[in-house]
């Protein structure tokens, strides 16, 4: 049903708006006063007050104490790569420009609260029947608006709201992510060095062994199988060497592309050996709901269930009568140069309302819609929730596990140290074959490499923990930058 009333110049203003107002009341009352209610909730998700495996004497961490993480480490390289990444890497930047796109959004849905103005110029030439021509130009100004009666309008202002601040929880998940990798990428790189390091002193070793042995072989002293066996460890260990400069240049190559430069950016910079960054033995916890509120995905869940509740809300008012106001004021005039002296003036006022009769059941159907998104809004908000819990006491545990098997691994290789040298005494005494000393060199390999990953491995733990806890994120500018930032330091 629509109703345009005339224009109208002469009547009372308050009773010009008397009829449209009484209809519409009318129309709300017979029609709109079956509005769908959808009272689903999601069951609340049970929060622990703490983690199963945190130390007793752990710290408990505020936002701030987890925004930059990397700095417990106290490596300055990786806290250079991690703020340059942060500053430039292309997901970063992307995610800026998905925040730009629902700000743009949102000002457009506030916009639609506000009138419409636009203004027309015109002019017209006209011949009578006698051949006579006249000229006729206006200039006029239009407004148009349409009162967010129901709160309609003012529901999808909310749902962009929402969205604007899911936005800015996404990018703030960036941040996490990208700090996280940047971290494993570069404890990865030096654990590769180190690993280098230890198979080249190994290989020396070796070298020196089978050179021994070839003497040994003129003497008369060993076999040739000695010698074979030497020449053989030798090369099986000079053979880890290329693989491990490959992983070495692939892990180069990943740091670059992360802080958004072409493969060998950082060749040089990276060159120099450097010892394996370690977080301190003391933990900055947080409680269980401390990390849920700081977790940039559980936020994007929860601004997400917003917007589909106020969607829903929107949904439901589209059932109810619109009022829309226009009116306009014009000047005419034959000549130009009397539009601004003794023109003639003509105003408008009009009011159209419109309510929807037979849909064929649209509506319905989009509210259902509606309703389904907001169900699925809080189950993926559920799943989040319970995924986050789950990151950190896996984090927990794997930390925990790592450090009780580099105790048992330093032992182990500490006696593969004193079994490798009591071995090459002996053999040098002719105690012993040479097969002896093969077996204690493989196994002192074997633990040195154990034991670097292991530590490695530690460092790792420590980076997933402090990204399953959310910390990573800093605040942001309306520009979507982070608060505060300076150029990242040298590396």
């Amino acid at each position: 049903m629509q109703n345009l009333l005339p224009s109208i110049s002469d009547r009372h203003p308050a009773r010009a708006w008397a009829t449209p107002l009484a209809l519409a009341t009318a129309l709300l009352v017979a029609g709109c006063s079956h509005t769908s209610q959808f009272a689903g909730q999601s069951q609340p998700v049970p929060v622990p007050t703490q983690w199963q495996r945190s130390a007793e004497a752990a710290p408990v961490a505020s936002p701030a104490d987890l925004s930059r993480w990397w700095q417990r480490f106290g490596d300055a390289p990786m806290t250079a790569l991690i703020e340059q990444a942060l500053a430039a890497n292309p997901s970063v930047l992307n995610a800026q420009a998905v925040l730009r796109q629902a700000r743009a959004q949102r000002d457009v849905q506030v916009a639609g609260l506000l009138p419409s103005v636009g203004s027309s110029v015109g002019a017209t030439r006209s011949r009578s029947g006698n051949n006579d021509a006249s000229n006729r130009y206006s200039v006029g100004v239009d407004a148009n608006w349409e009162p967010d009666w129901w709160g309609r309008q003012g529901n999808a202002v909310q749902a962009g709201d929402a969205n604007v601040q899911a936005a800015v929880a996404s990018l703030e998940g960036a941040h996490v992510a990208l700090a996280a990798e940047v971290a494993l990428n570069y404890i990865e790189l030096r654990s590769l060095q180190e690993r280098l390091q230890i198979a080249r002193d190994n290989l020396a070793i070796q070298r020196e062994n089978q050179q021994i042995t070839e003497w040994r072989l003129q003497a008369g002293l060993v076999t040739s199988l000695e010698a074979e066996q030497a020449r053989q460890s030798t090369a099986q260990t000079a053979a880890q060497i290329p693989a491990l400069q490959s992983s070495l240049a692939q892990s180069r190559h990943a740091l670059a592309i992360l802080t958004g430069q072409p493969p060998g950016a950082l060749d040089t910079q990276l060159q120099t050996v450097q010892p394996l960054p370690v977080a301190p033995e003391q933990l900055a916890m947080a409680l269980p709901a401390d990390t849920l509120r700081q977790r940039p995905d559980v936020r994007v869940q929860e601004h997400k269930v917003v917007a589909a509740v106020a969607n829903l809300s929107a949904q439901e008012r589209a059932n109810f009568p619109s009022l829309r106001l226009s009116g306009s004021l014009g000047l005419g005039a034959l000549t130009v140069g009397a539009l601004t002296n003794g023109a003639s003036v003509a105003a408008s006022i009009a009011a159209g309302l419109s309510a929807p009769l037979f849909d064929g059941g649209a509506n319905r159907a989009q509210i259902r819609a509606q309703q389904a998104a907001v169900e699925q809004a809080r189950i993926a908000y559920r799943s989040t929730v319970l995924t986050a819990l789950q990151e950190v006491e896996d984090a927990l545990a794997q930390l925990q596990g790592d450090k009780e098997r580099l105790v048992q691994l330093l032992v182990a290789q500490e006696a593969a140290r004193n079994a490798s040298l009591l071995a090459n005494q002996r053999y040098s005494s002719g105690l012993v074959d040479f097969q002896t000393v093969l077996d204690t060199q493989r196994t002192l390999l074997s633990s040195q490499e154990s034991v670097a990953s292991t530590r490695a491995a530690i460092s790792t733990d420590h980076v997933r923990l402090y990204k399953a806890l959310g910390g990573g994120w800093q605040p942001l500018d309306t520009d979507g930058q982070l608060v505060g930032s300076s150029t990242p330091a040298t590396l």
